[in-house]
């Protein structure tokens, strides 16, 4: 199957708008979209704004502690989804398949590296789409992946060039006197707490430069498509100090309770060398409990600064007068462990990893301010706002158009969500085992395979109704498995329904 390569149809779309005069051509060759005066104001704009290594813990999704008034907002405005899966805990395959519209499965991407035009040159992305229904695309942030890859971003998916979208995430560390720049610059600690104004990191100069974006476009009248990508709360969580002090550490060490020590095999888990990269956190043994207290209070503090940022831009879309017209989706491209499962940061197939935030807010939304709990997942994205911009949905999409949902906050589009991950979870060339989960409304079930084989090697089984933390692995349990052989079955069907994305 081909995710919407470059076929005549295509082809022939992008024809008949040169005809019309929706493109002109560069020195360059490349067809740009021109303003279309017919089109403003009928066709929603799209303010796509993807953040880094945020779980659902946030105000609107029930944490007491977190304070994200913006995106709280937000969410009054549209709808929450509760149950949003992405489809692997790593930015670049996540955010690969989001842009795509396909599984990791299907494009064989699960690592950082991979630049997936390098395998499938022909794809077409979600902003390449609008772009050829005459959007004018920019990326302002860290959309695709951002680093250690030998292709930068993707030029062709954008009207503009992309700015603030490259740099390994320690390059964002205030030096005084020192700019933020792509130059070279030795990890440091994980946390730095300095009384200095938001714009001294990078997502504060994303949010400036997304609100002269947003001021752009208003006086072009044309559509568009802007995605504004903030790098938070990833590591390091080096908020500036006015974030840190939103937050009573009491309360914080009050609220950290360790999970009960997980049964999972051994493959499900990792040694969070992301975390241990730091500076001030120990190569091997346990994070102290000091430590804990420090990393939680700084990921609240990343939060609350990314929130600032997010309400900055959506008050200039206010205040242009645009959000009438203008679809607001905010979601991240995976989730995060904070000493959970003794694990840090991402890259496994549990919920705290694989759940996201997910909100959407669409003009003349039916239902402001409901929440949905029916399982939805990333790759929906696609389809999804295709659909509400009322495009023609491409047929090789391998997600779902949520518009259902969005009408009906107790509709479905599917009965269990798919997330995946590698073994190892940084691997060279290629994987050892690959690791599949499927979450239903009930169940977790993780299926770990050999690479080469297929054979399964390892599985979990995780009962959300009595057991939310996962914390028992219930595989073996003789009273669960006629759910456990029901789920393999069912994953097994759903993995050969997923067509390979011919290269």
């Amino acid at each position: 199957m081909d995710c919407l390569k470059n076929s005549p149809q295509k082809r022939l779309v992008t024809f008949a708008f040169v005809l019309c005069g929706a493109f002109v051509f560069t020195s360059s060759g490349r067809a740009d979209p021109q303003p279309d005066a017919t089109s403003w104001g009928q066709r929603p704009n799209v303010l796509f704004i993807a953040v880094d290594d945020l779980r659902v813990q946030l105000g609107c999704y029930g944490d007491s502690i977190a304070q994200t008034p913006n995106i709280d907002k937000l969410a009054q405005r549209g709808m929450l989804f509760e149950r949003a899966y992405c489809q692997q805990a790593l930015c670049n395959p996540s955010r690969t398949s989001v842009m795509t519209g396909c599984y990791p499965h299907a494009l064989q991407i699960w690592d950082l590296p991979t630049h997936f035009r390098q395998l499938y040159p022909d794809i077409v992305t979600l902003p390449e789409f609008f772009q050829g229904h005459g959007y004018f695309t920019q990326n302002i942030g860290k959309i695709y992946h951002n680093y250690r890859q030998t292709l930068r971003n993707d030029p062709q998916s954008w009207s503009t060039p992309a700015v603030h979208d490259w740099g390994a995430h320690s390059n964002d560390w205030f030096v005084s006197g020192e700019p933020f720049g792509l130059k070279s610059i030795s990890k440091g600690p994980a946390v730095q707490q300095v009384d200095v104004a938001d714009e001294a990191y990078l997502d504060g100069r994303i949010a400036a430069d997304a609100i002269l974006a947003i001021r752009e476009r208003a006086a072009q009248k044309q559509p568009f498509f802007l995605a504004v990508g903030f790098w938070k709360p990833h590591l390091p969580f080096n908020a500036p100090k006015q974030y840190w002090d939103k937050y009573d550490p009491q309360e914080i060490a009050a609220q950290l309770e360790r999970l009960p020590q997980s049964d999972a095999p051994q493959i499900a888990l990792h040694p969070y060398g992301e975390l241990r990269s730091y500076t001030d956190i120990p190569k091997t043994g346990e994070i102290s409990d000091e430590q804990n207290l420090v990393l939680n209070h700084g990921y609240y503090a990343a939060i609350s600064f990314l929130d600032a940022q997010i309400g900055k831009v959506l008050h200039e879309l206010d205040r242009q007068g645009l959000a009438e017209n203008t679809i607001v989706v905010l979601w991240s491209d995976h989730g995060f462990h904070l000493g959970e499962h003794d694990l840090w940061c991402k890259t496994s197939n549990f919920e705290l990893d694989t759940r996201v935030p997910l909100l959407i807010a669409a003009p003349a939304a039916a239902h402001p301010g409901q929440k949905t709990t029916a399982l939805t997942e990333l790759v929906d994205l696609y389809p999804t706002l295709v659909d509400l911009c009322d495009l023609p949905i491409p047929a090789a999409l391998q997600g779902k158009s949520l518009r259902p949902i969005l009408a009906d906050p107790t509709a479905t589009v599917r009965d269990a969500a798919l997330s995946q991950h590698p073994r190892p979870a940084y691997f060279k060339n290629k994987p050892e085992v690959l690791g599949y989960s499927l979450r239903t409304n009930r169940f977790r079930y993780n299926e770990w395979r050999d690479f080469e084989t297929n054979q399964v090697v390892a599985q979990e089984l995780y009962d959300h109704q009595s057991d939310p933390q996962e914390s028992r692995n219930l595989a073996g349990a003789k009273a669960y498995q006629n759910d456990c052989a029901t789920l393999a079955k069912s994953l097994s069907q759903r993995l050969q329904r997923i067509a390979p994305v011919r290269r």
